[in-house]
């Protein structure tokens, strides 16, 4: 066994309960893949493998001790590439050795690891780092540089069990192809958090966490998803019995207590026909009140109990029915100019970003793609269509047209509001009533209105975006999204991809998710690998 959980479970310092009684457990050499809705703590259970965190109970055994790729990369903004490497201290004894200052302490710190240095210098390079110096500060990377220098310890550290945790956030398609190879190829007992179902369909096995449980499916994320509808499905048919058997239940009642009321009627009448006392008859009608009574409560009794099952059912059903992403579309006729870009580039520190100038046309209801890899400039070039920069070199001109830009940390959201005011602030004077039900269409229920939007997860900041589109009037004409589903569920990436399916205007996407890029369907791109 090389990872075993045994009812572990993890309290927020606030007391409230994350998971609890998890049960899991990982074969040496086994991959396999965990996923659940954004906020069911797939991160906080690797950070408890990894040992970043203290399960509140349970217990805890790993062969070895996990080499951990993590999704956030602040609490390392100061660090050098050799520290967030784990490999600086014995890269300094190595050069005070070799430079002849080396003491006995430095030779015990290098313990005979005299390639390290050599080593990380390859593995940086595999991973398309040459440029990037030991010494540099992983502050002054990009999301995709970082993530490919945690990338490139596996190689240097060859531990026997890896965690990954949104590995393929910010990667460009290059590396992503080349993490895919790699997790095929590796022997390394692994587990991965992702929304990536390129990367998802790697791994044999499928766990799905959820808040008391999780359960294990032997397959891929595919073969999860056709068992999940299979469920969903068996769910569907079983609720609508128990709707068929409340109708006949409740119709089989009526008919009974009515049947009942008649007979309580007739009696009296038969009584006093056959001359029984006054007291008699007080003390049949009392008897006949009681039956009907205990009657009434039998088949009460049964359909509570149905109701019970019917309710039961739907909260095992998923909740993706219940968001409506009927957002508004452009007001602009299809096909009107909105940027037309003329040999375009930009220089930074004397140099252009790139070789070839740029020249494109962007019309209204377009849907299109710039992609290339990481440090190729796709940001700046949003900005250059967007008017924040202007070129330097060519003519770039833009019609007057409504944009929004939805990044990856989808900052439309302001921290500092609340979960209602944040969409009351997009309402175009919408009642709060109102507000309130396209709210909880969107996942939000009453006990998250007051929630700061500074503690949303990734995925519930997208539907909250999404959702401040839906009440507002002032439609943008363009959307611009760059790496949208970063940090989202498998979940609230289809309910994402929905909305961009629905919405009519034009969409300019940045994304290394080929899946989702597809998905989109998008007419054509702006390569920047050129």
């Amino acid at each position: 066994m090389s990872i075993l959980l045994k009812q572990v479970g993890y309290v927020h310092s606030d007391g409230e309960s994350l998971f609890q009684n998890i049960d899991f457990s990982i074969q040496r050499k086994e991959k396999a893949a965990l996923i659940g809705n954004n906020g069911s703590g797939k991160s906080v259970l690797l950070q408890i493998l990894s040992g970043k965190l203290i399960a509140s109970s349970g217990s805890v055994v790993c062969s070895s001790i996990p080499y951990y790729v993590p999704q956030h990369f602040g609490q390392y903004g100061g660090v050098t590439v050799a520290e967030a490497l784990r490999i600086d201290k014995k890269v300094e004894s190595l050069k005070r050795i070799l430079a002849g200052k080396g003491m006995v302490n430095d030779f015990v710190i290098l313990d005979d690891d005299w390639s390290v240095e050599e080593r990380a210098v390859s593995a940086l390079s595999f991973w398309g780092m040459e440029k990037i110096s030991l010494s540099c500060k992983l502050n002054t990377l990009s999301g995709g540089e970082k993530t490919s220098v945690f990338l490139a310890g596996i190689q240097i550290h060859s531990p026997e069990i890896i965690l990954l945790d949104e590995p393929t956030n910010h990667l460009d398609a290059y590396n992503r192809k080349r993490l895919y190879d790699f997790v095929c190829s590796s022997s390394a007992t692994m587990v991965v958090v992702s929304h990536d179902r390129t990367l998802l369909n790697l791994f044999p096995i499928t766990y799905e966490l959820e808040c008391s449980a999780i359960k294990c499916y032997g397959g891929n994320y595919e073969f999860y998803r056709k068992q999940k509808d299979m469920e969903k499905a068996a769910l569907h048919a079983d609720l609508e019995e128990q709707k068929k058997e409340f109708r006949l239940a409740k119709k089989i009642a009526i008919e009974v207590i009515e049947r009942k009321q008649k007979q309580n009627i007739r009696a009296p009448k038969n009584a006093k026909k056959a001359g029984m006392g006054k007291m008699a008859m007080n003390t049949m009608k009392s008897k006949s009140e009681k039956r009907t009574s205990r009657l009434e409560e039998i088949h009460e009794d049964k359909l509570n109990a149905i109701i019970g099952k019917v309710n039961h059912i739907r909260n095992l059903l998923p909740d993706e029915g219940l968001m409506k992403t009927n957002i508004l579309s452009s007001s602009l006729h299809i096909g009107k100019i909105l940027v037309s870009a003329q040999n375009i580039n930009w220089s930074y520190s004397g140099e252009f970003l790139w070789k070839e100038p740029l020249t494109f046309q962007i019309k209204s209801g377009d849907r299109l793609s710039v992609r290339g890899k990481n440090g190729t400039g796709k940001t700046t070039l949003l900005k250059l269509i967007t008017g924040v920069l202007q070129p330097i070199g060519g003519i770039i001109k833009r019609a007057e047209f409504k944009y929004l830009y939805l990044d990856q940390e989808y900052s439309i959201v302001k921290n500092t509001l609340s979960v209602f005011d944040q969409v009351k602030h997009f309402s175009s004077g919408l009642s709060d009533d109102m507000l309130k039900i396209i709210l909880s269409r969107f996942l939000f229920p009453h006990d998250t209105w007051n929630k700061d939007c500074a503690v949303l997860s990734g995925g519930e900041k997208m539907r909250l975006s999404l959702c401040c589109l839906m009440v507002s009037e002032n439609m943008p004409d363009m959307l611009i999204l760059d790496e949208p589903t970063n940090n989202i569920d498998v979940r609230n990436m289809d309910i994402l991809l929905s909305a961009v399916r629905n919405y009519k205007g034009t969409i300019l996407l940045v994304s290394h998710d080929e899946y989702f890029v597809r998905q989109v369907n998008v007419g054509y791109f702006i390569d920047l690998d050129v």
